[in-house]
């Protein structure tokens, strides 16, 4: 865009202003404005958990206050903070309990119930899991205790890596496989698990796993559908009784993976939600998180290779602020 008078600064319909002469109105801004937003709704979530430490804490919940989809706030939350929600806040409730136990001659029971166990005898497993030592130790023979302090987000910044993506427009396409529900608390250790199941198959498993699915359509709830799946094939489906999906058509933006699995593919989906979806000009479109994954026969290591391809899909749209602008 020609430039009407060097160095002049004009008011735009937006609000911001732009030097022309360096014309600084740039995407840049917007990016840290998106990121900013997202740092602030984790920053409230976290000031909201600590106030409501006790009460029935759930993804929903604590998303609707927020005022983010239940699907990416889970996926933001552990991938900015290193935690799980409800890992979390379990760390949160144990270390407040610890310092209850010495500081007051509260009964077990009372503290178990006010911190969301259902009996004494799993709120001292999971207490003795924590701090190392039985309530009773605490409290009668002064065994040490762990602290596990409330997060706070600080703004710093990192090196400058940079993430590939492309945006690609794909048509509806079917899928056959096997499904499951799990809750988003529980899923980092579950379906790693049902992965080995479904490879320990006797001979022939049903299916191959070209895709990992994550499918939580109306991303308002506690738990999702993954599908472990395979293009689809009608005789073979029929067959195999296998599950039938169509993933309908969206706009993707799709993120390559190369390196082993799954640790790379883990630092992918890392910088996705930590680093590109807070700051970038797109928002999550609808609740479908797909991983693909080449043939591990065609690299010489399997998925252990250097050079392993895989891909993380997520459906996108013009984020609502890029729309305000």
């Amino acid at each position: 865009m020609p430039m009407t008078q060097t160095g002049a600064t004009h008011k735009q319909p937006n609000g911001y202003a732009r030097d022309d002469a360096l014309q600084t109105r740039t995407p840049l801004v917007g990016e840290m404005e998106r990121h900013m937003e997202w740092i602030r709704a984790v920053e409230d979530a976290l000031a909201y958990i600590e106030e409501h430490i006790t009460d029935d804490l759930t993804i929903s919940r604590v998303a609707a206050e927020v005022n983010i989809s239940p699907f990416y706030f889970q996926k933001g939350f552990s991938m900015l903070c290193g935690y799980t929600m409800g890992e979390y806040i379990r760390m949160r409730r144990l270390s407040l309990a610890g310092s209850e136990i010495l500081s007051s001659g509260r009964k077990v029971i009372d503290l178990a119930v006010q911190y969301g166990y259902d009996s004494p005898d799993s709120f001292t497993k999971a207490f003795t899991r924590f701090h190392g030592s039985t309530p009773t130790d605490v409290r009668k023979n002064g065994a040490p205790l762990k602290s596990f302090a409330p997060l706070h987000i600080r703004l710093t910044l990192e090196g400058g890596m940079v993430t590939e993506y492309r945006i690609e427009e794909k048509p509806a396409f079917k899928v056959m496989g096997l499904s499951r529900i799990f809750s988003y608390e529980s899923a980092n250790a579950e379906v790693p698990k049902y992965w080995d199941e479904m490879h320990s198959c006797a001979e022939e498993r049903p299916v191959m796993g070209k895709y990992g699915i994550c499918l939580d359509e109306e991303m308002t709830g506690n738990q999702f559908r993954y599908m472990i799946a395979d293009d689809f094939r009608q005789e073979e489906a029929l067959q195999k009784r296998l599950e039938e999906y169509e993933i309908p058509a969206h706009i993707w933006a799709i993120f390559p993976s190369r390196g082993p699995m799954p640790i790379q593919l883990q630092e992918i989906n890392r910088r996705i939600f930590s680093q590109w979806l807070p700051s970038s000009r797109y928002e999550i479109a609808k609740g479908y998180n797909i991983e693909s994954y080449s043939n591990p026969a065609d690299f010489k290591y399997g998925t252990q290779d250097s050079r392993y391809y895989a891909e993380i899909w997520i459906p996108v749209k013009a984020s609502v602020l890029l729309a305000e602008e």
